[in-house]
């Protein structure tokens, strides 16, 4: 079946087979997140992005092959809640940036920084840092050999706007001038984005409305 990227919590989810990499989207409750695992075709080595709840079916979604690795996008509880107890379970190692670690209620092994080189099996993800939403959010960019970018958002980018900054003037500014930049003036409009609520889109779809963007300030 092709990849919509549209999951509910409680459904199943949505896998994406690439060259190099399968990516299955899972929606989990309360508050509708998602959490994205990842699997190196070649090793079968598994990274997952947000343990954000119901630790139960996220062990689910890992199976039996085990799971390296656990990103968390940002410091907002909600994508944090299952982290403790999905790591418990797996031995996974948890990983956040550096700026965002102290506020997340779990230990985190290893802390990253603007441009840092996250691993899964043969596949490797760059981190993006990107300052407004929280203070230490990271996108995951997925350069695939074989076809166009993918990047992971967390809550920084979605369609239709970046992310929350709280109707303050200077965290929207850094918000929106990391995602123009570092987004949107490094990847193709081609690019997949997957963020941490709700649908999928690409950069191309959202490029148009970056002026409307910052008019609005949100």
């Amino acid at each position: 079946m092709t990849y919509t990227g549209n999951v509910t919590v409680g459904g199943t989810a949505d896998v994406r087979e690439l060259s190099h990499l399968v990516v299955s989207k899972l929606a989990v409750g309360p508050y509708d997140n998602n959490a994205y695992l990842l699997r190196c075709t070649r090793t079968g080595e598994q990274l997952l992005i947000d343990a954000a709840a119901e630790p139960e079916r996220l062990l689910e979604l890992v199976g039996d092959d085990g799971l390296a690795t656990i990103v968390t996008t940002h410091a907002h509880r909600d994508h944090w809640q299952a982290l403790a107890a999905v790591a418990e379970a797996t031995g996974a190692t948890t990983v956040a940036h550096e700026a965002d670690a102290g506020d997340i209620e779990a230990t985190i092994d290893v802390t990253v920084a603007d441009g840092a080189t996250i691993t899964v099996g043969d596949v490797s993800l760059r981190a993006v840092h990107l300052v407004g939403h929280t203070p230490g959010s990271i996108a995951l960019v997925y350069d695939d050999p074989t076809g166009p970018p993918h990047v992971f958002t967390g809550d920084c980018l979605f369609p239709g706007g970046v992310g929350n900054t709280w109707e303050d003037p200077e965290r929207f500014a850094s918000l929106y001038a990391g995602v123009t930049e570092k987004l949107f003036g490094a990847l193709p409009d081609e690019t997949w984005v997957y963020p941490g609520h709700g649908k999928d889109t690409t950069i191309g779809a959202e490029r148009p409305h970056l002026e409307e963007w910052r008019q609005r300030g949100w």
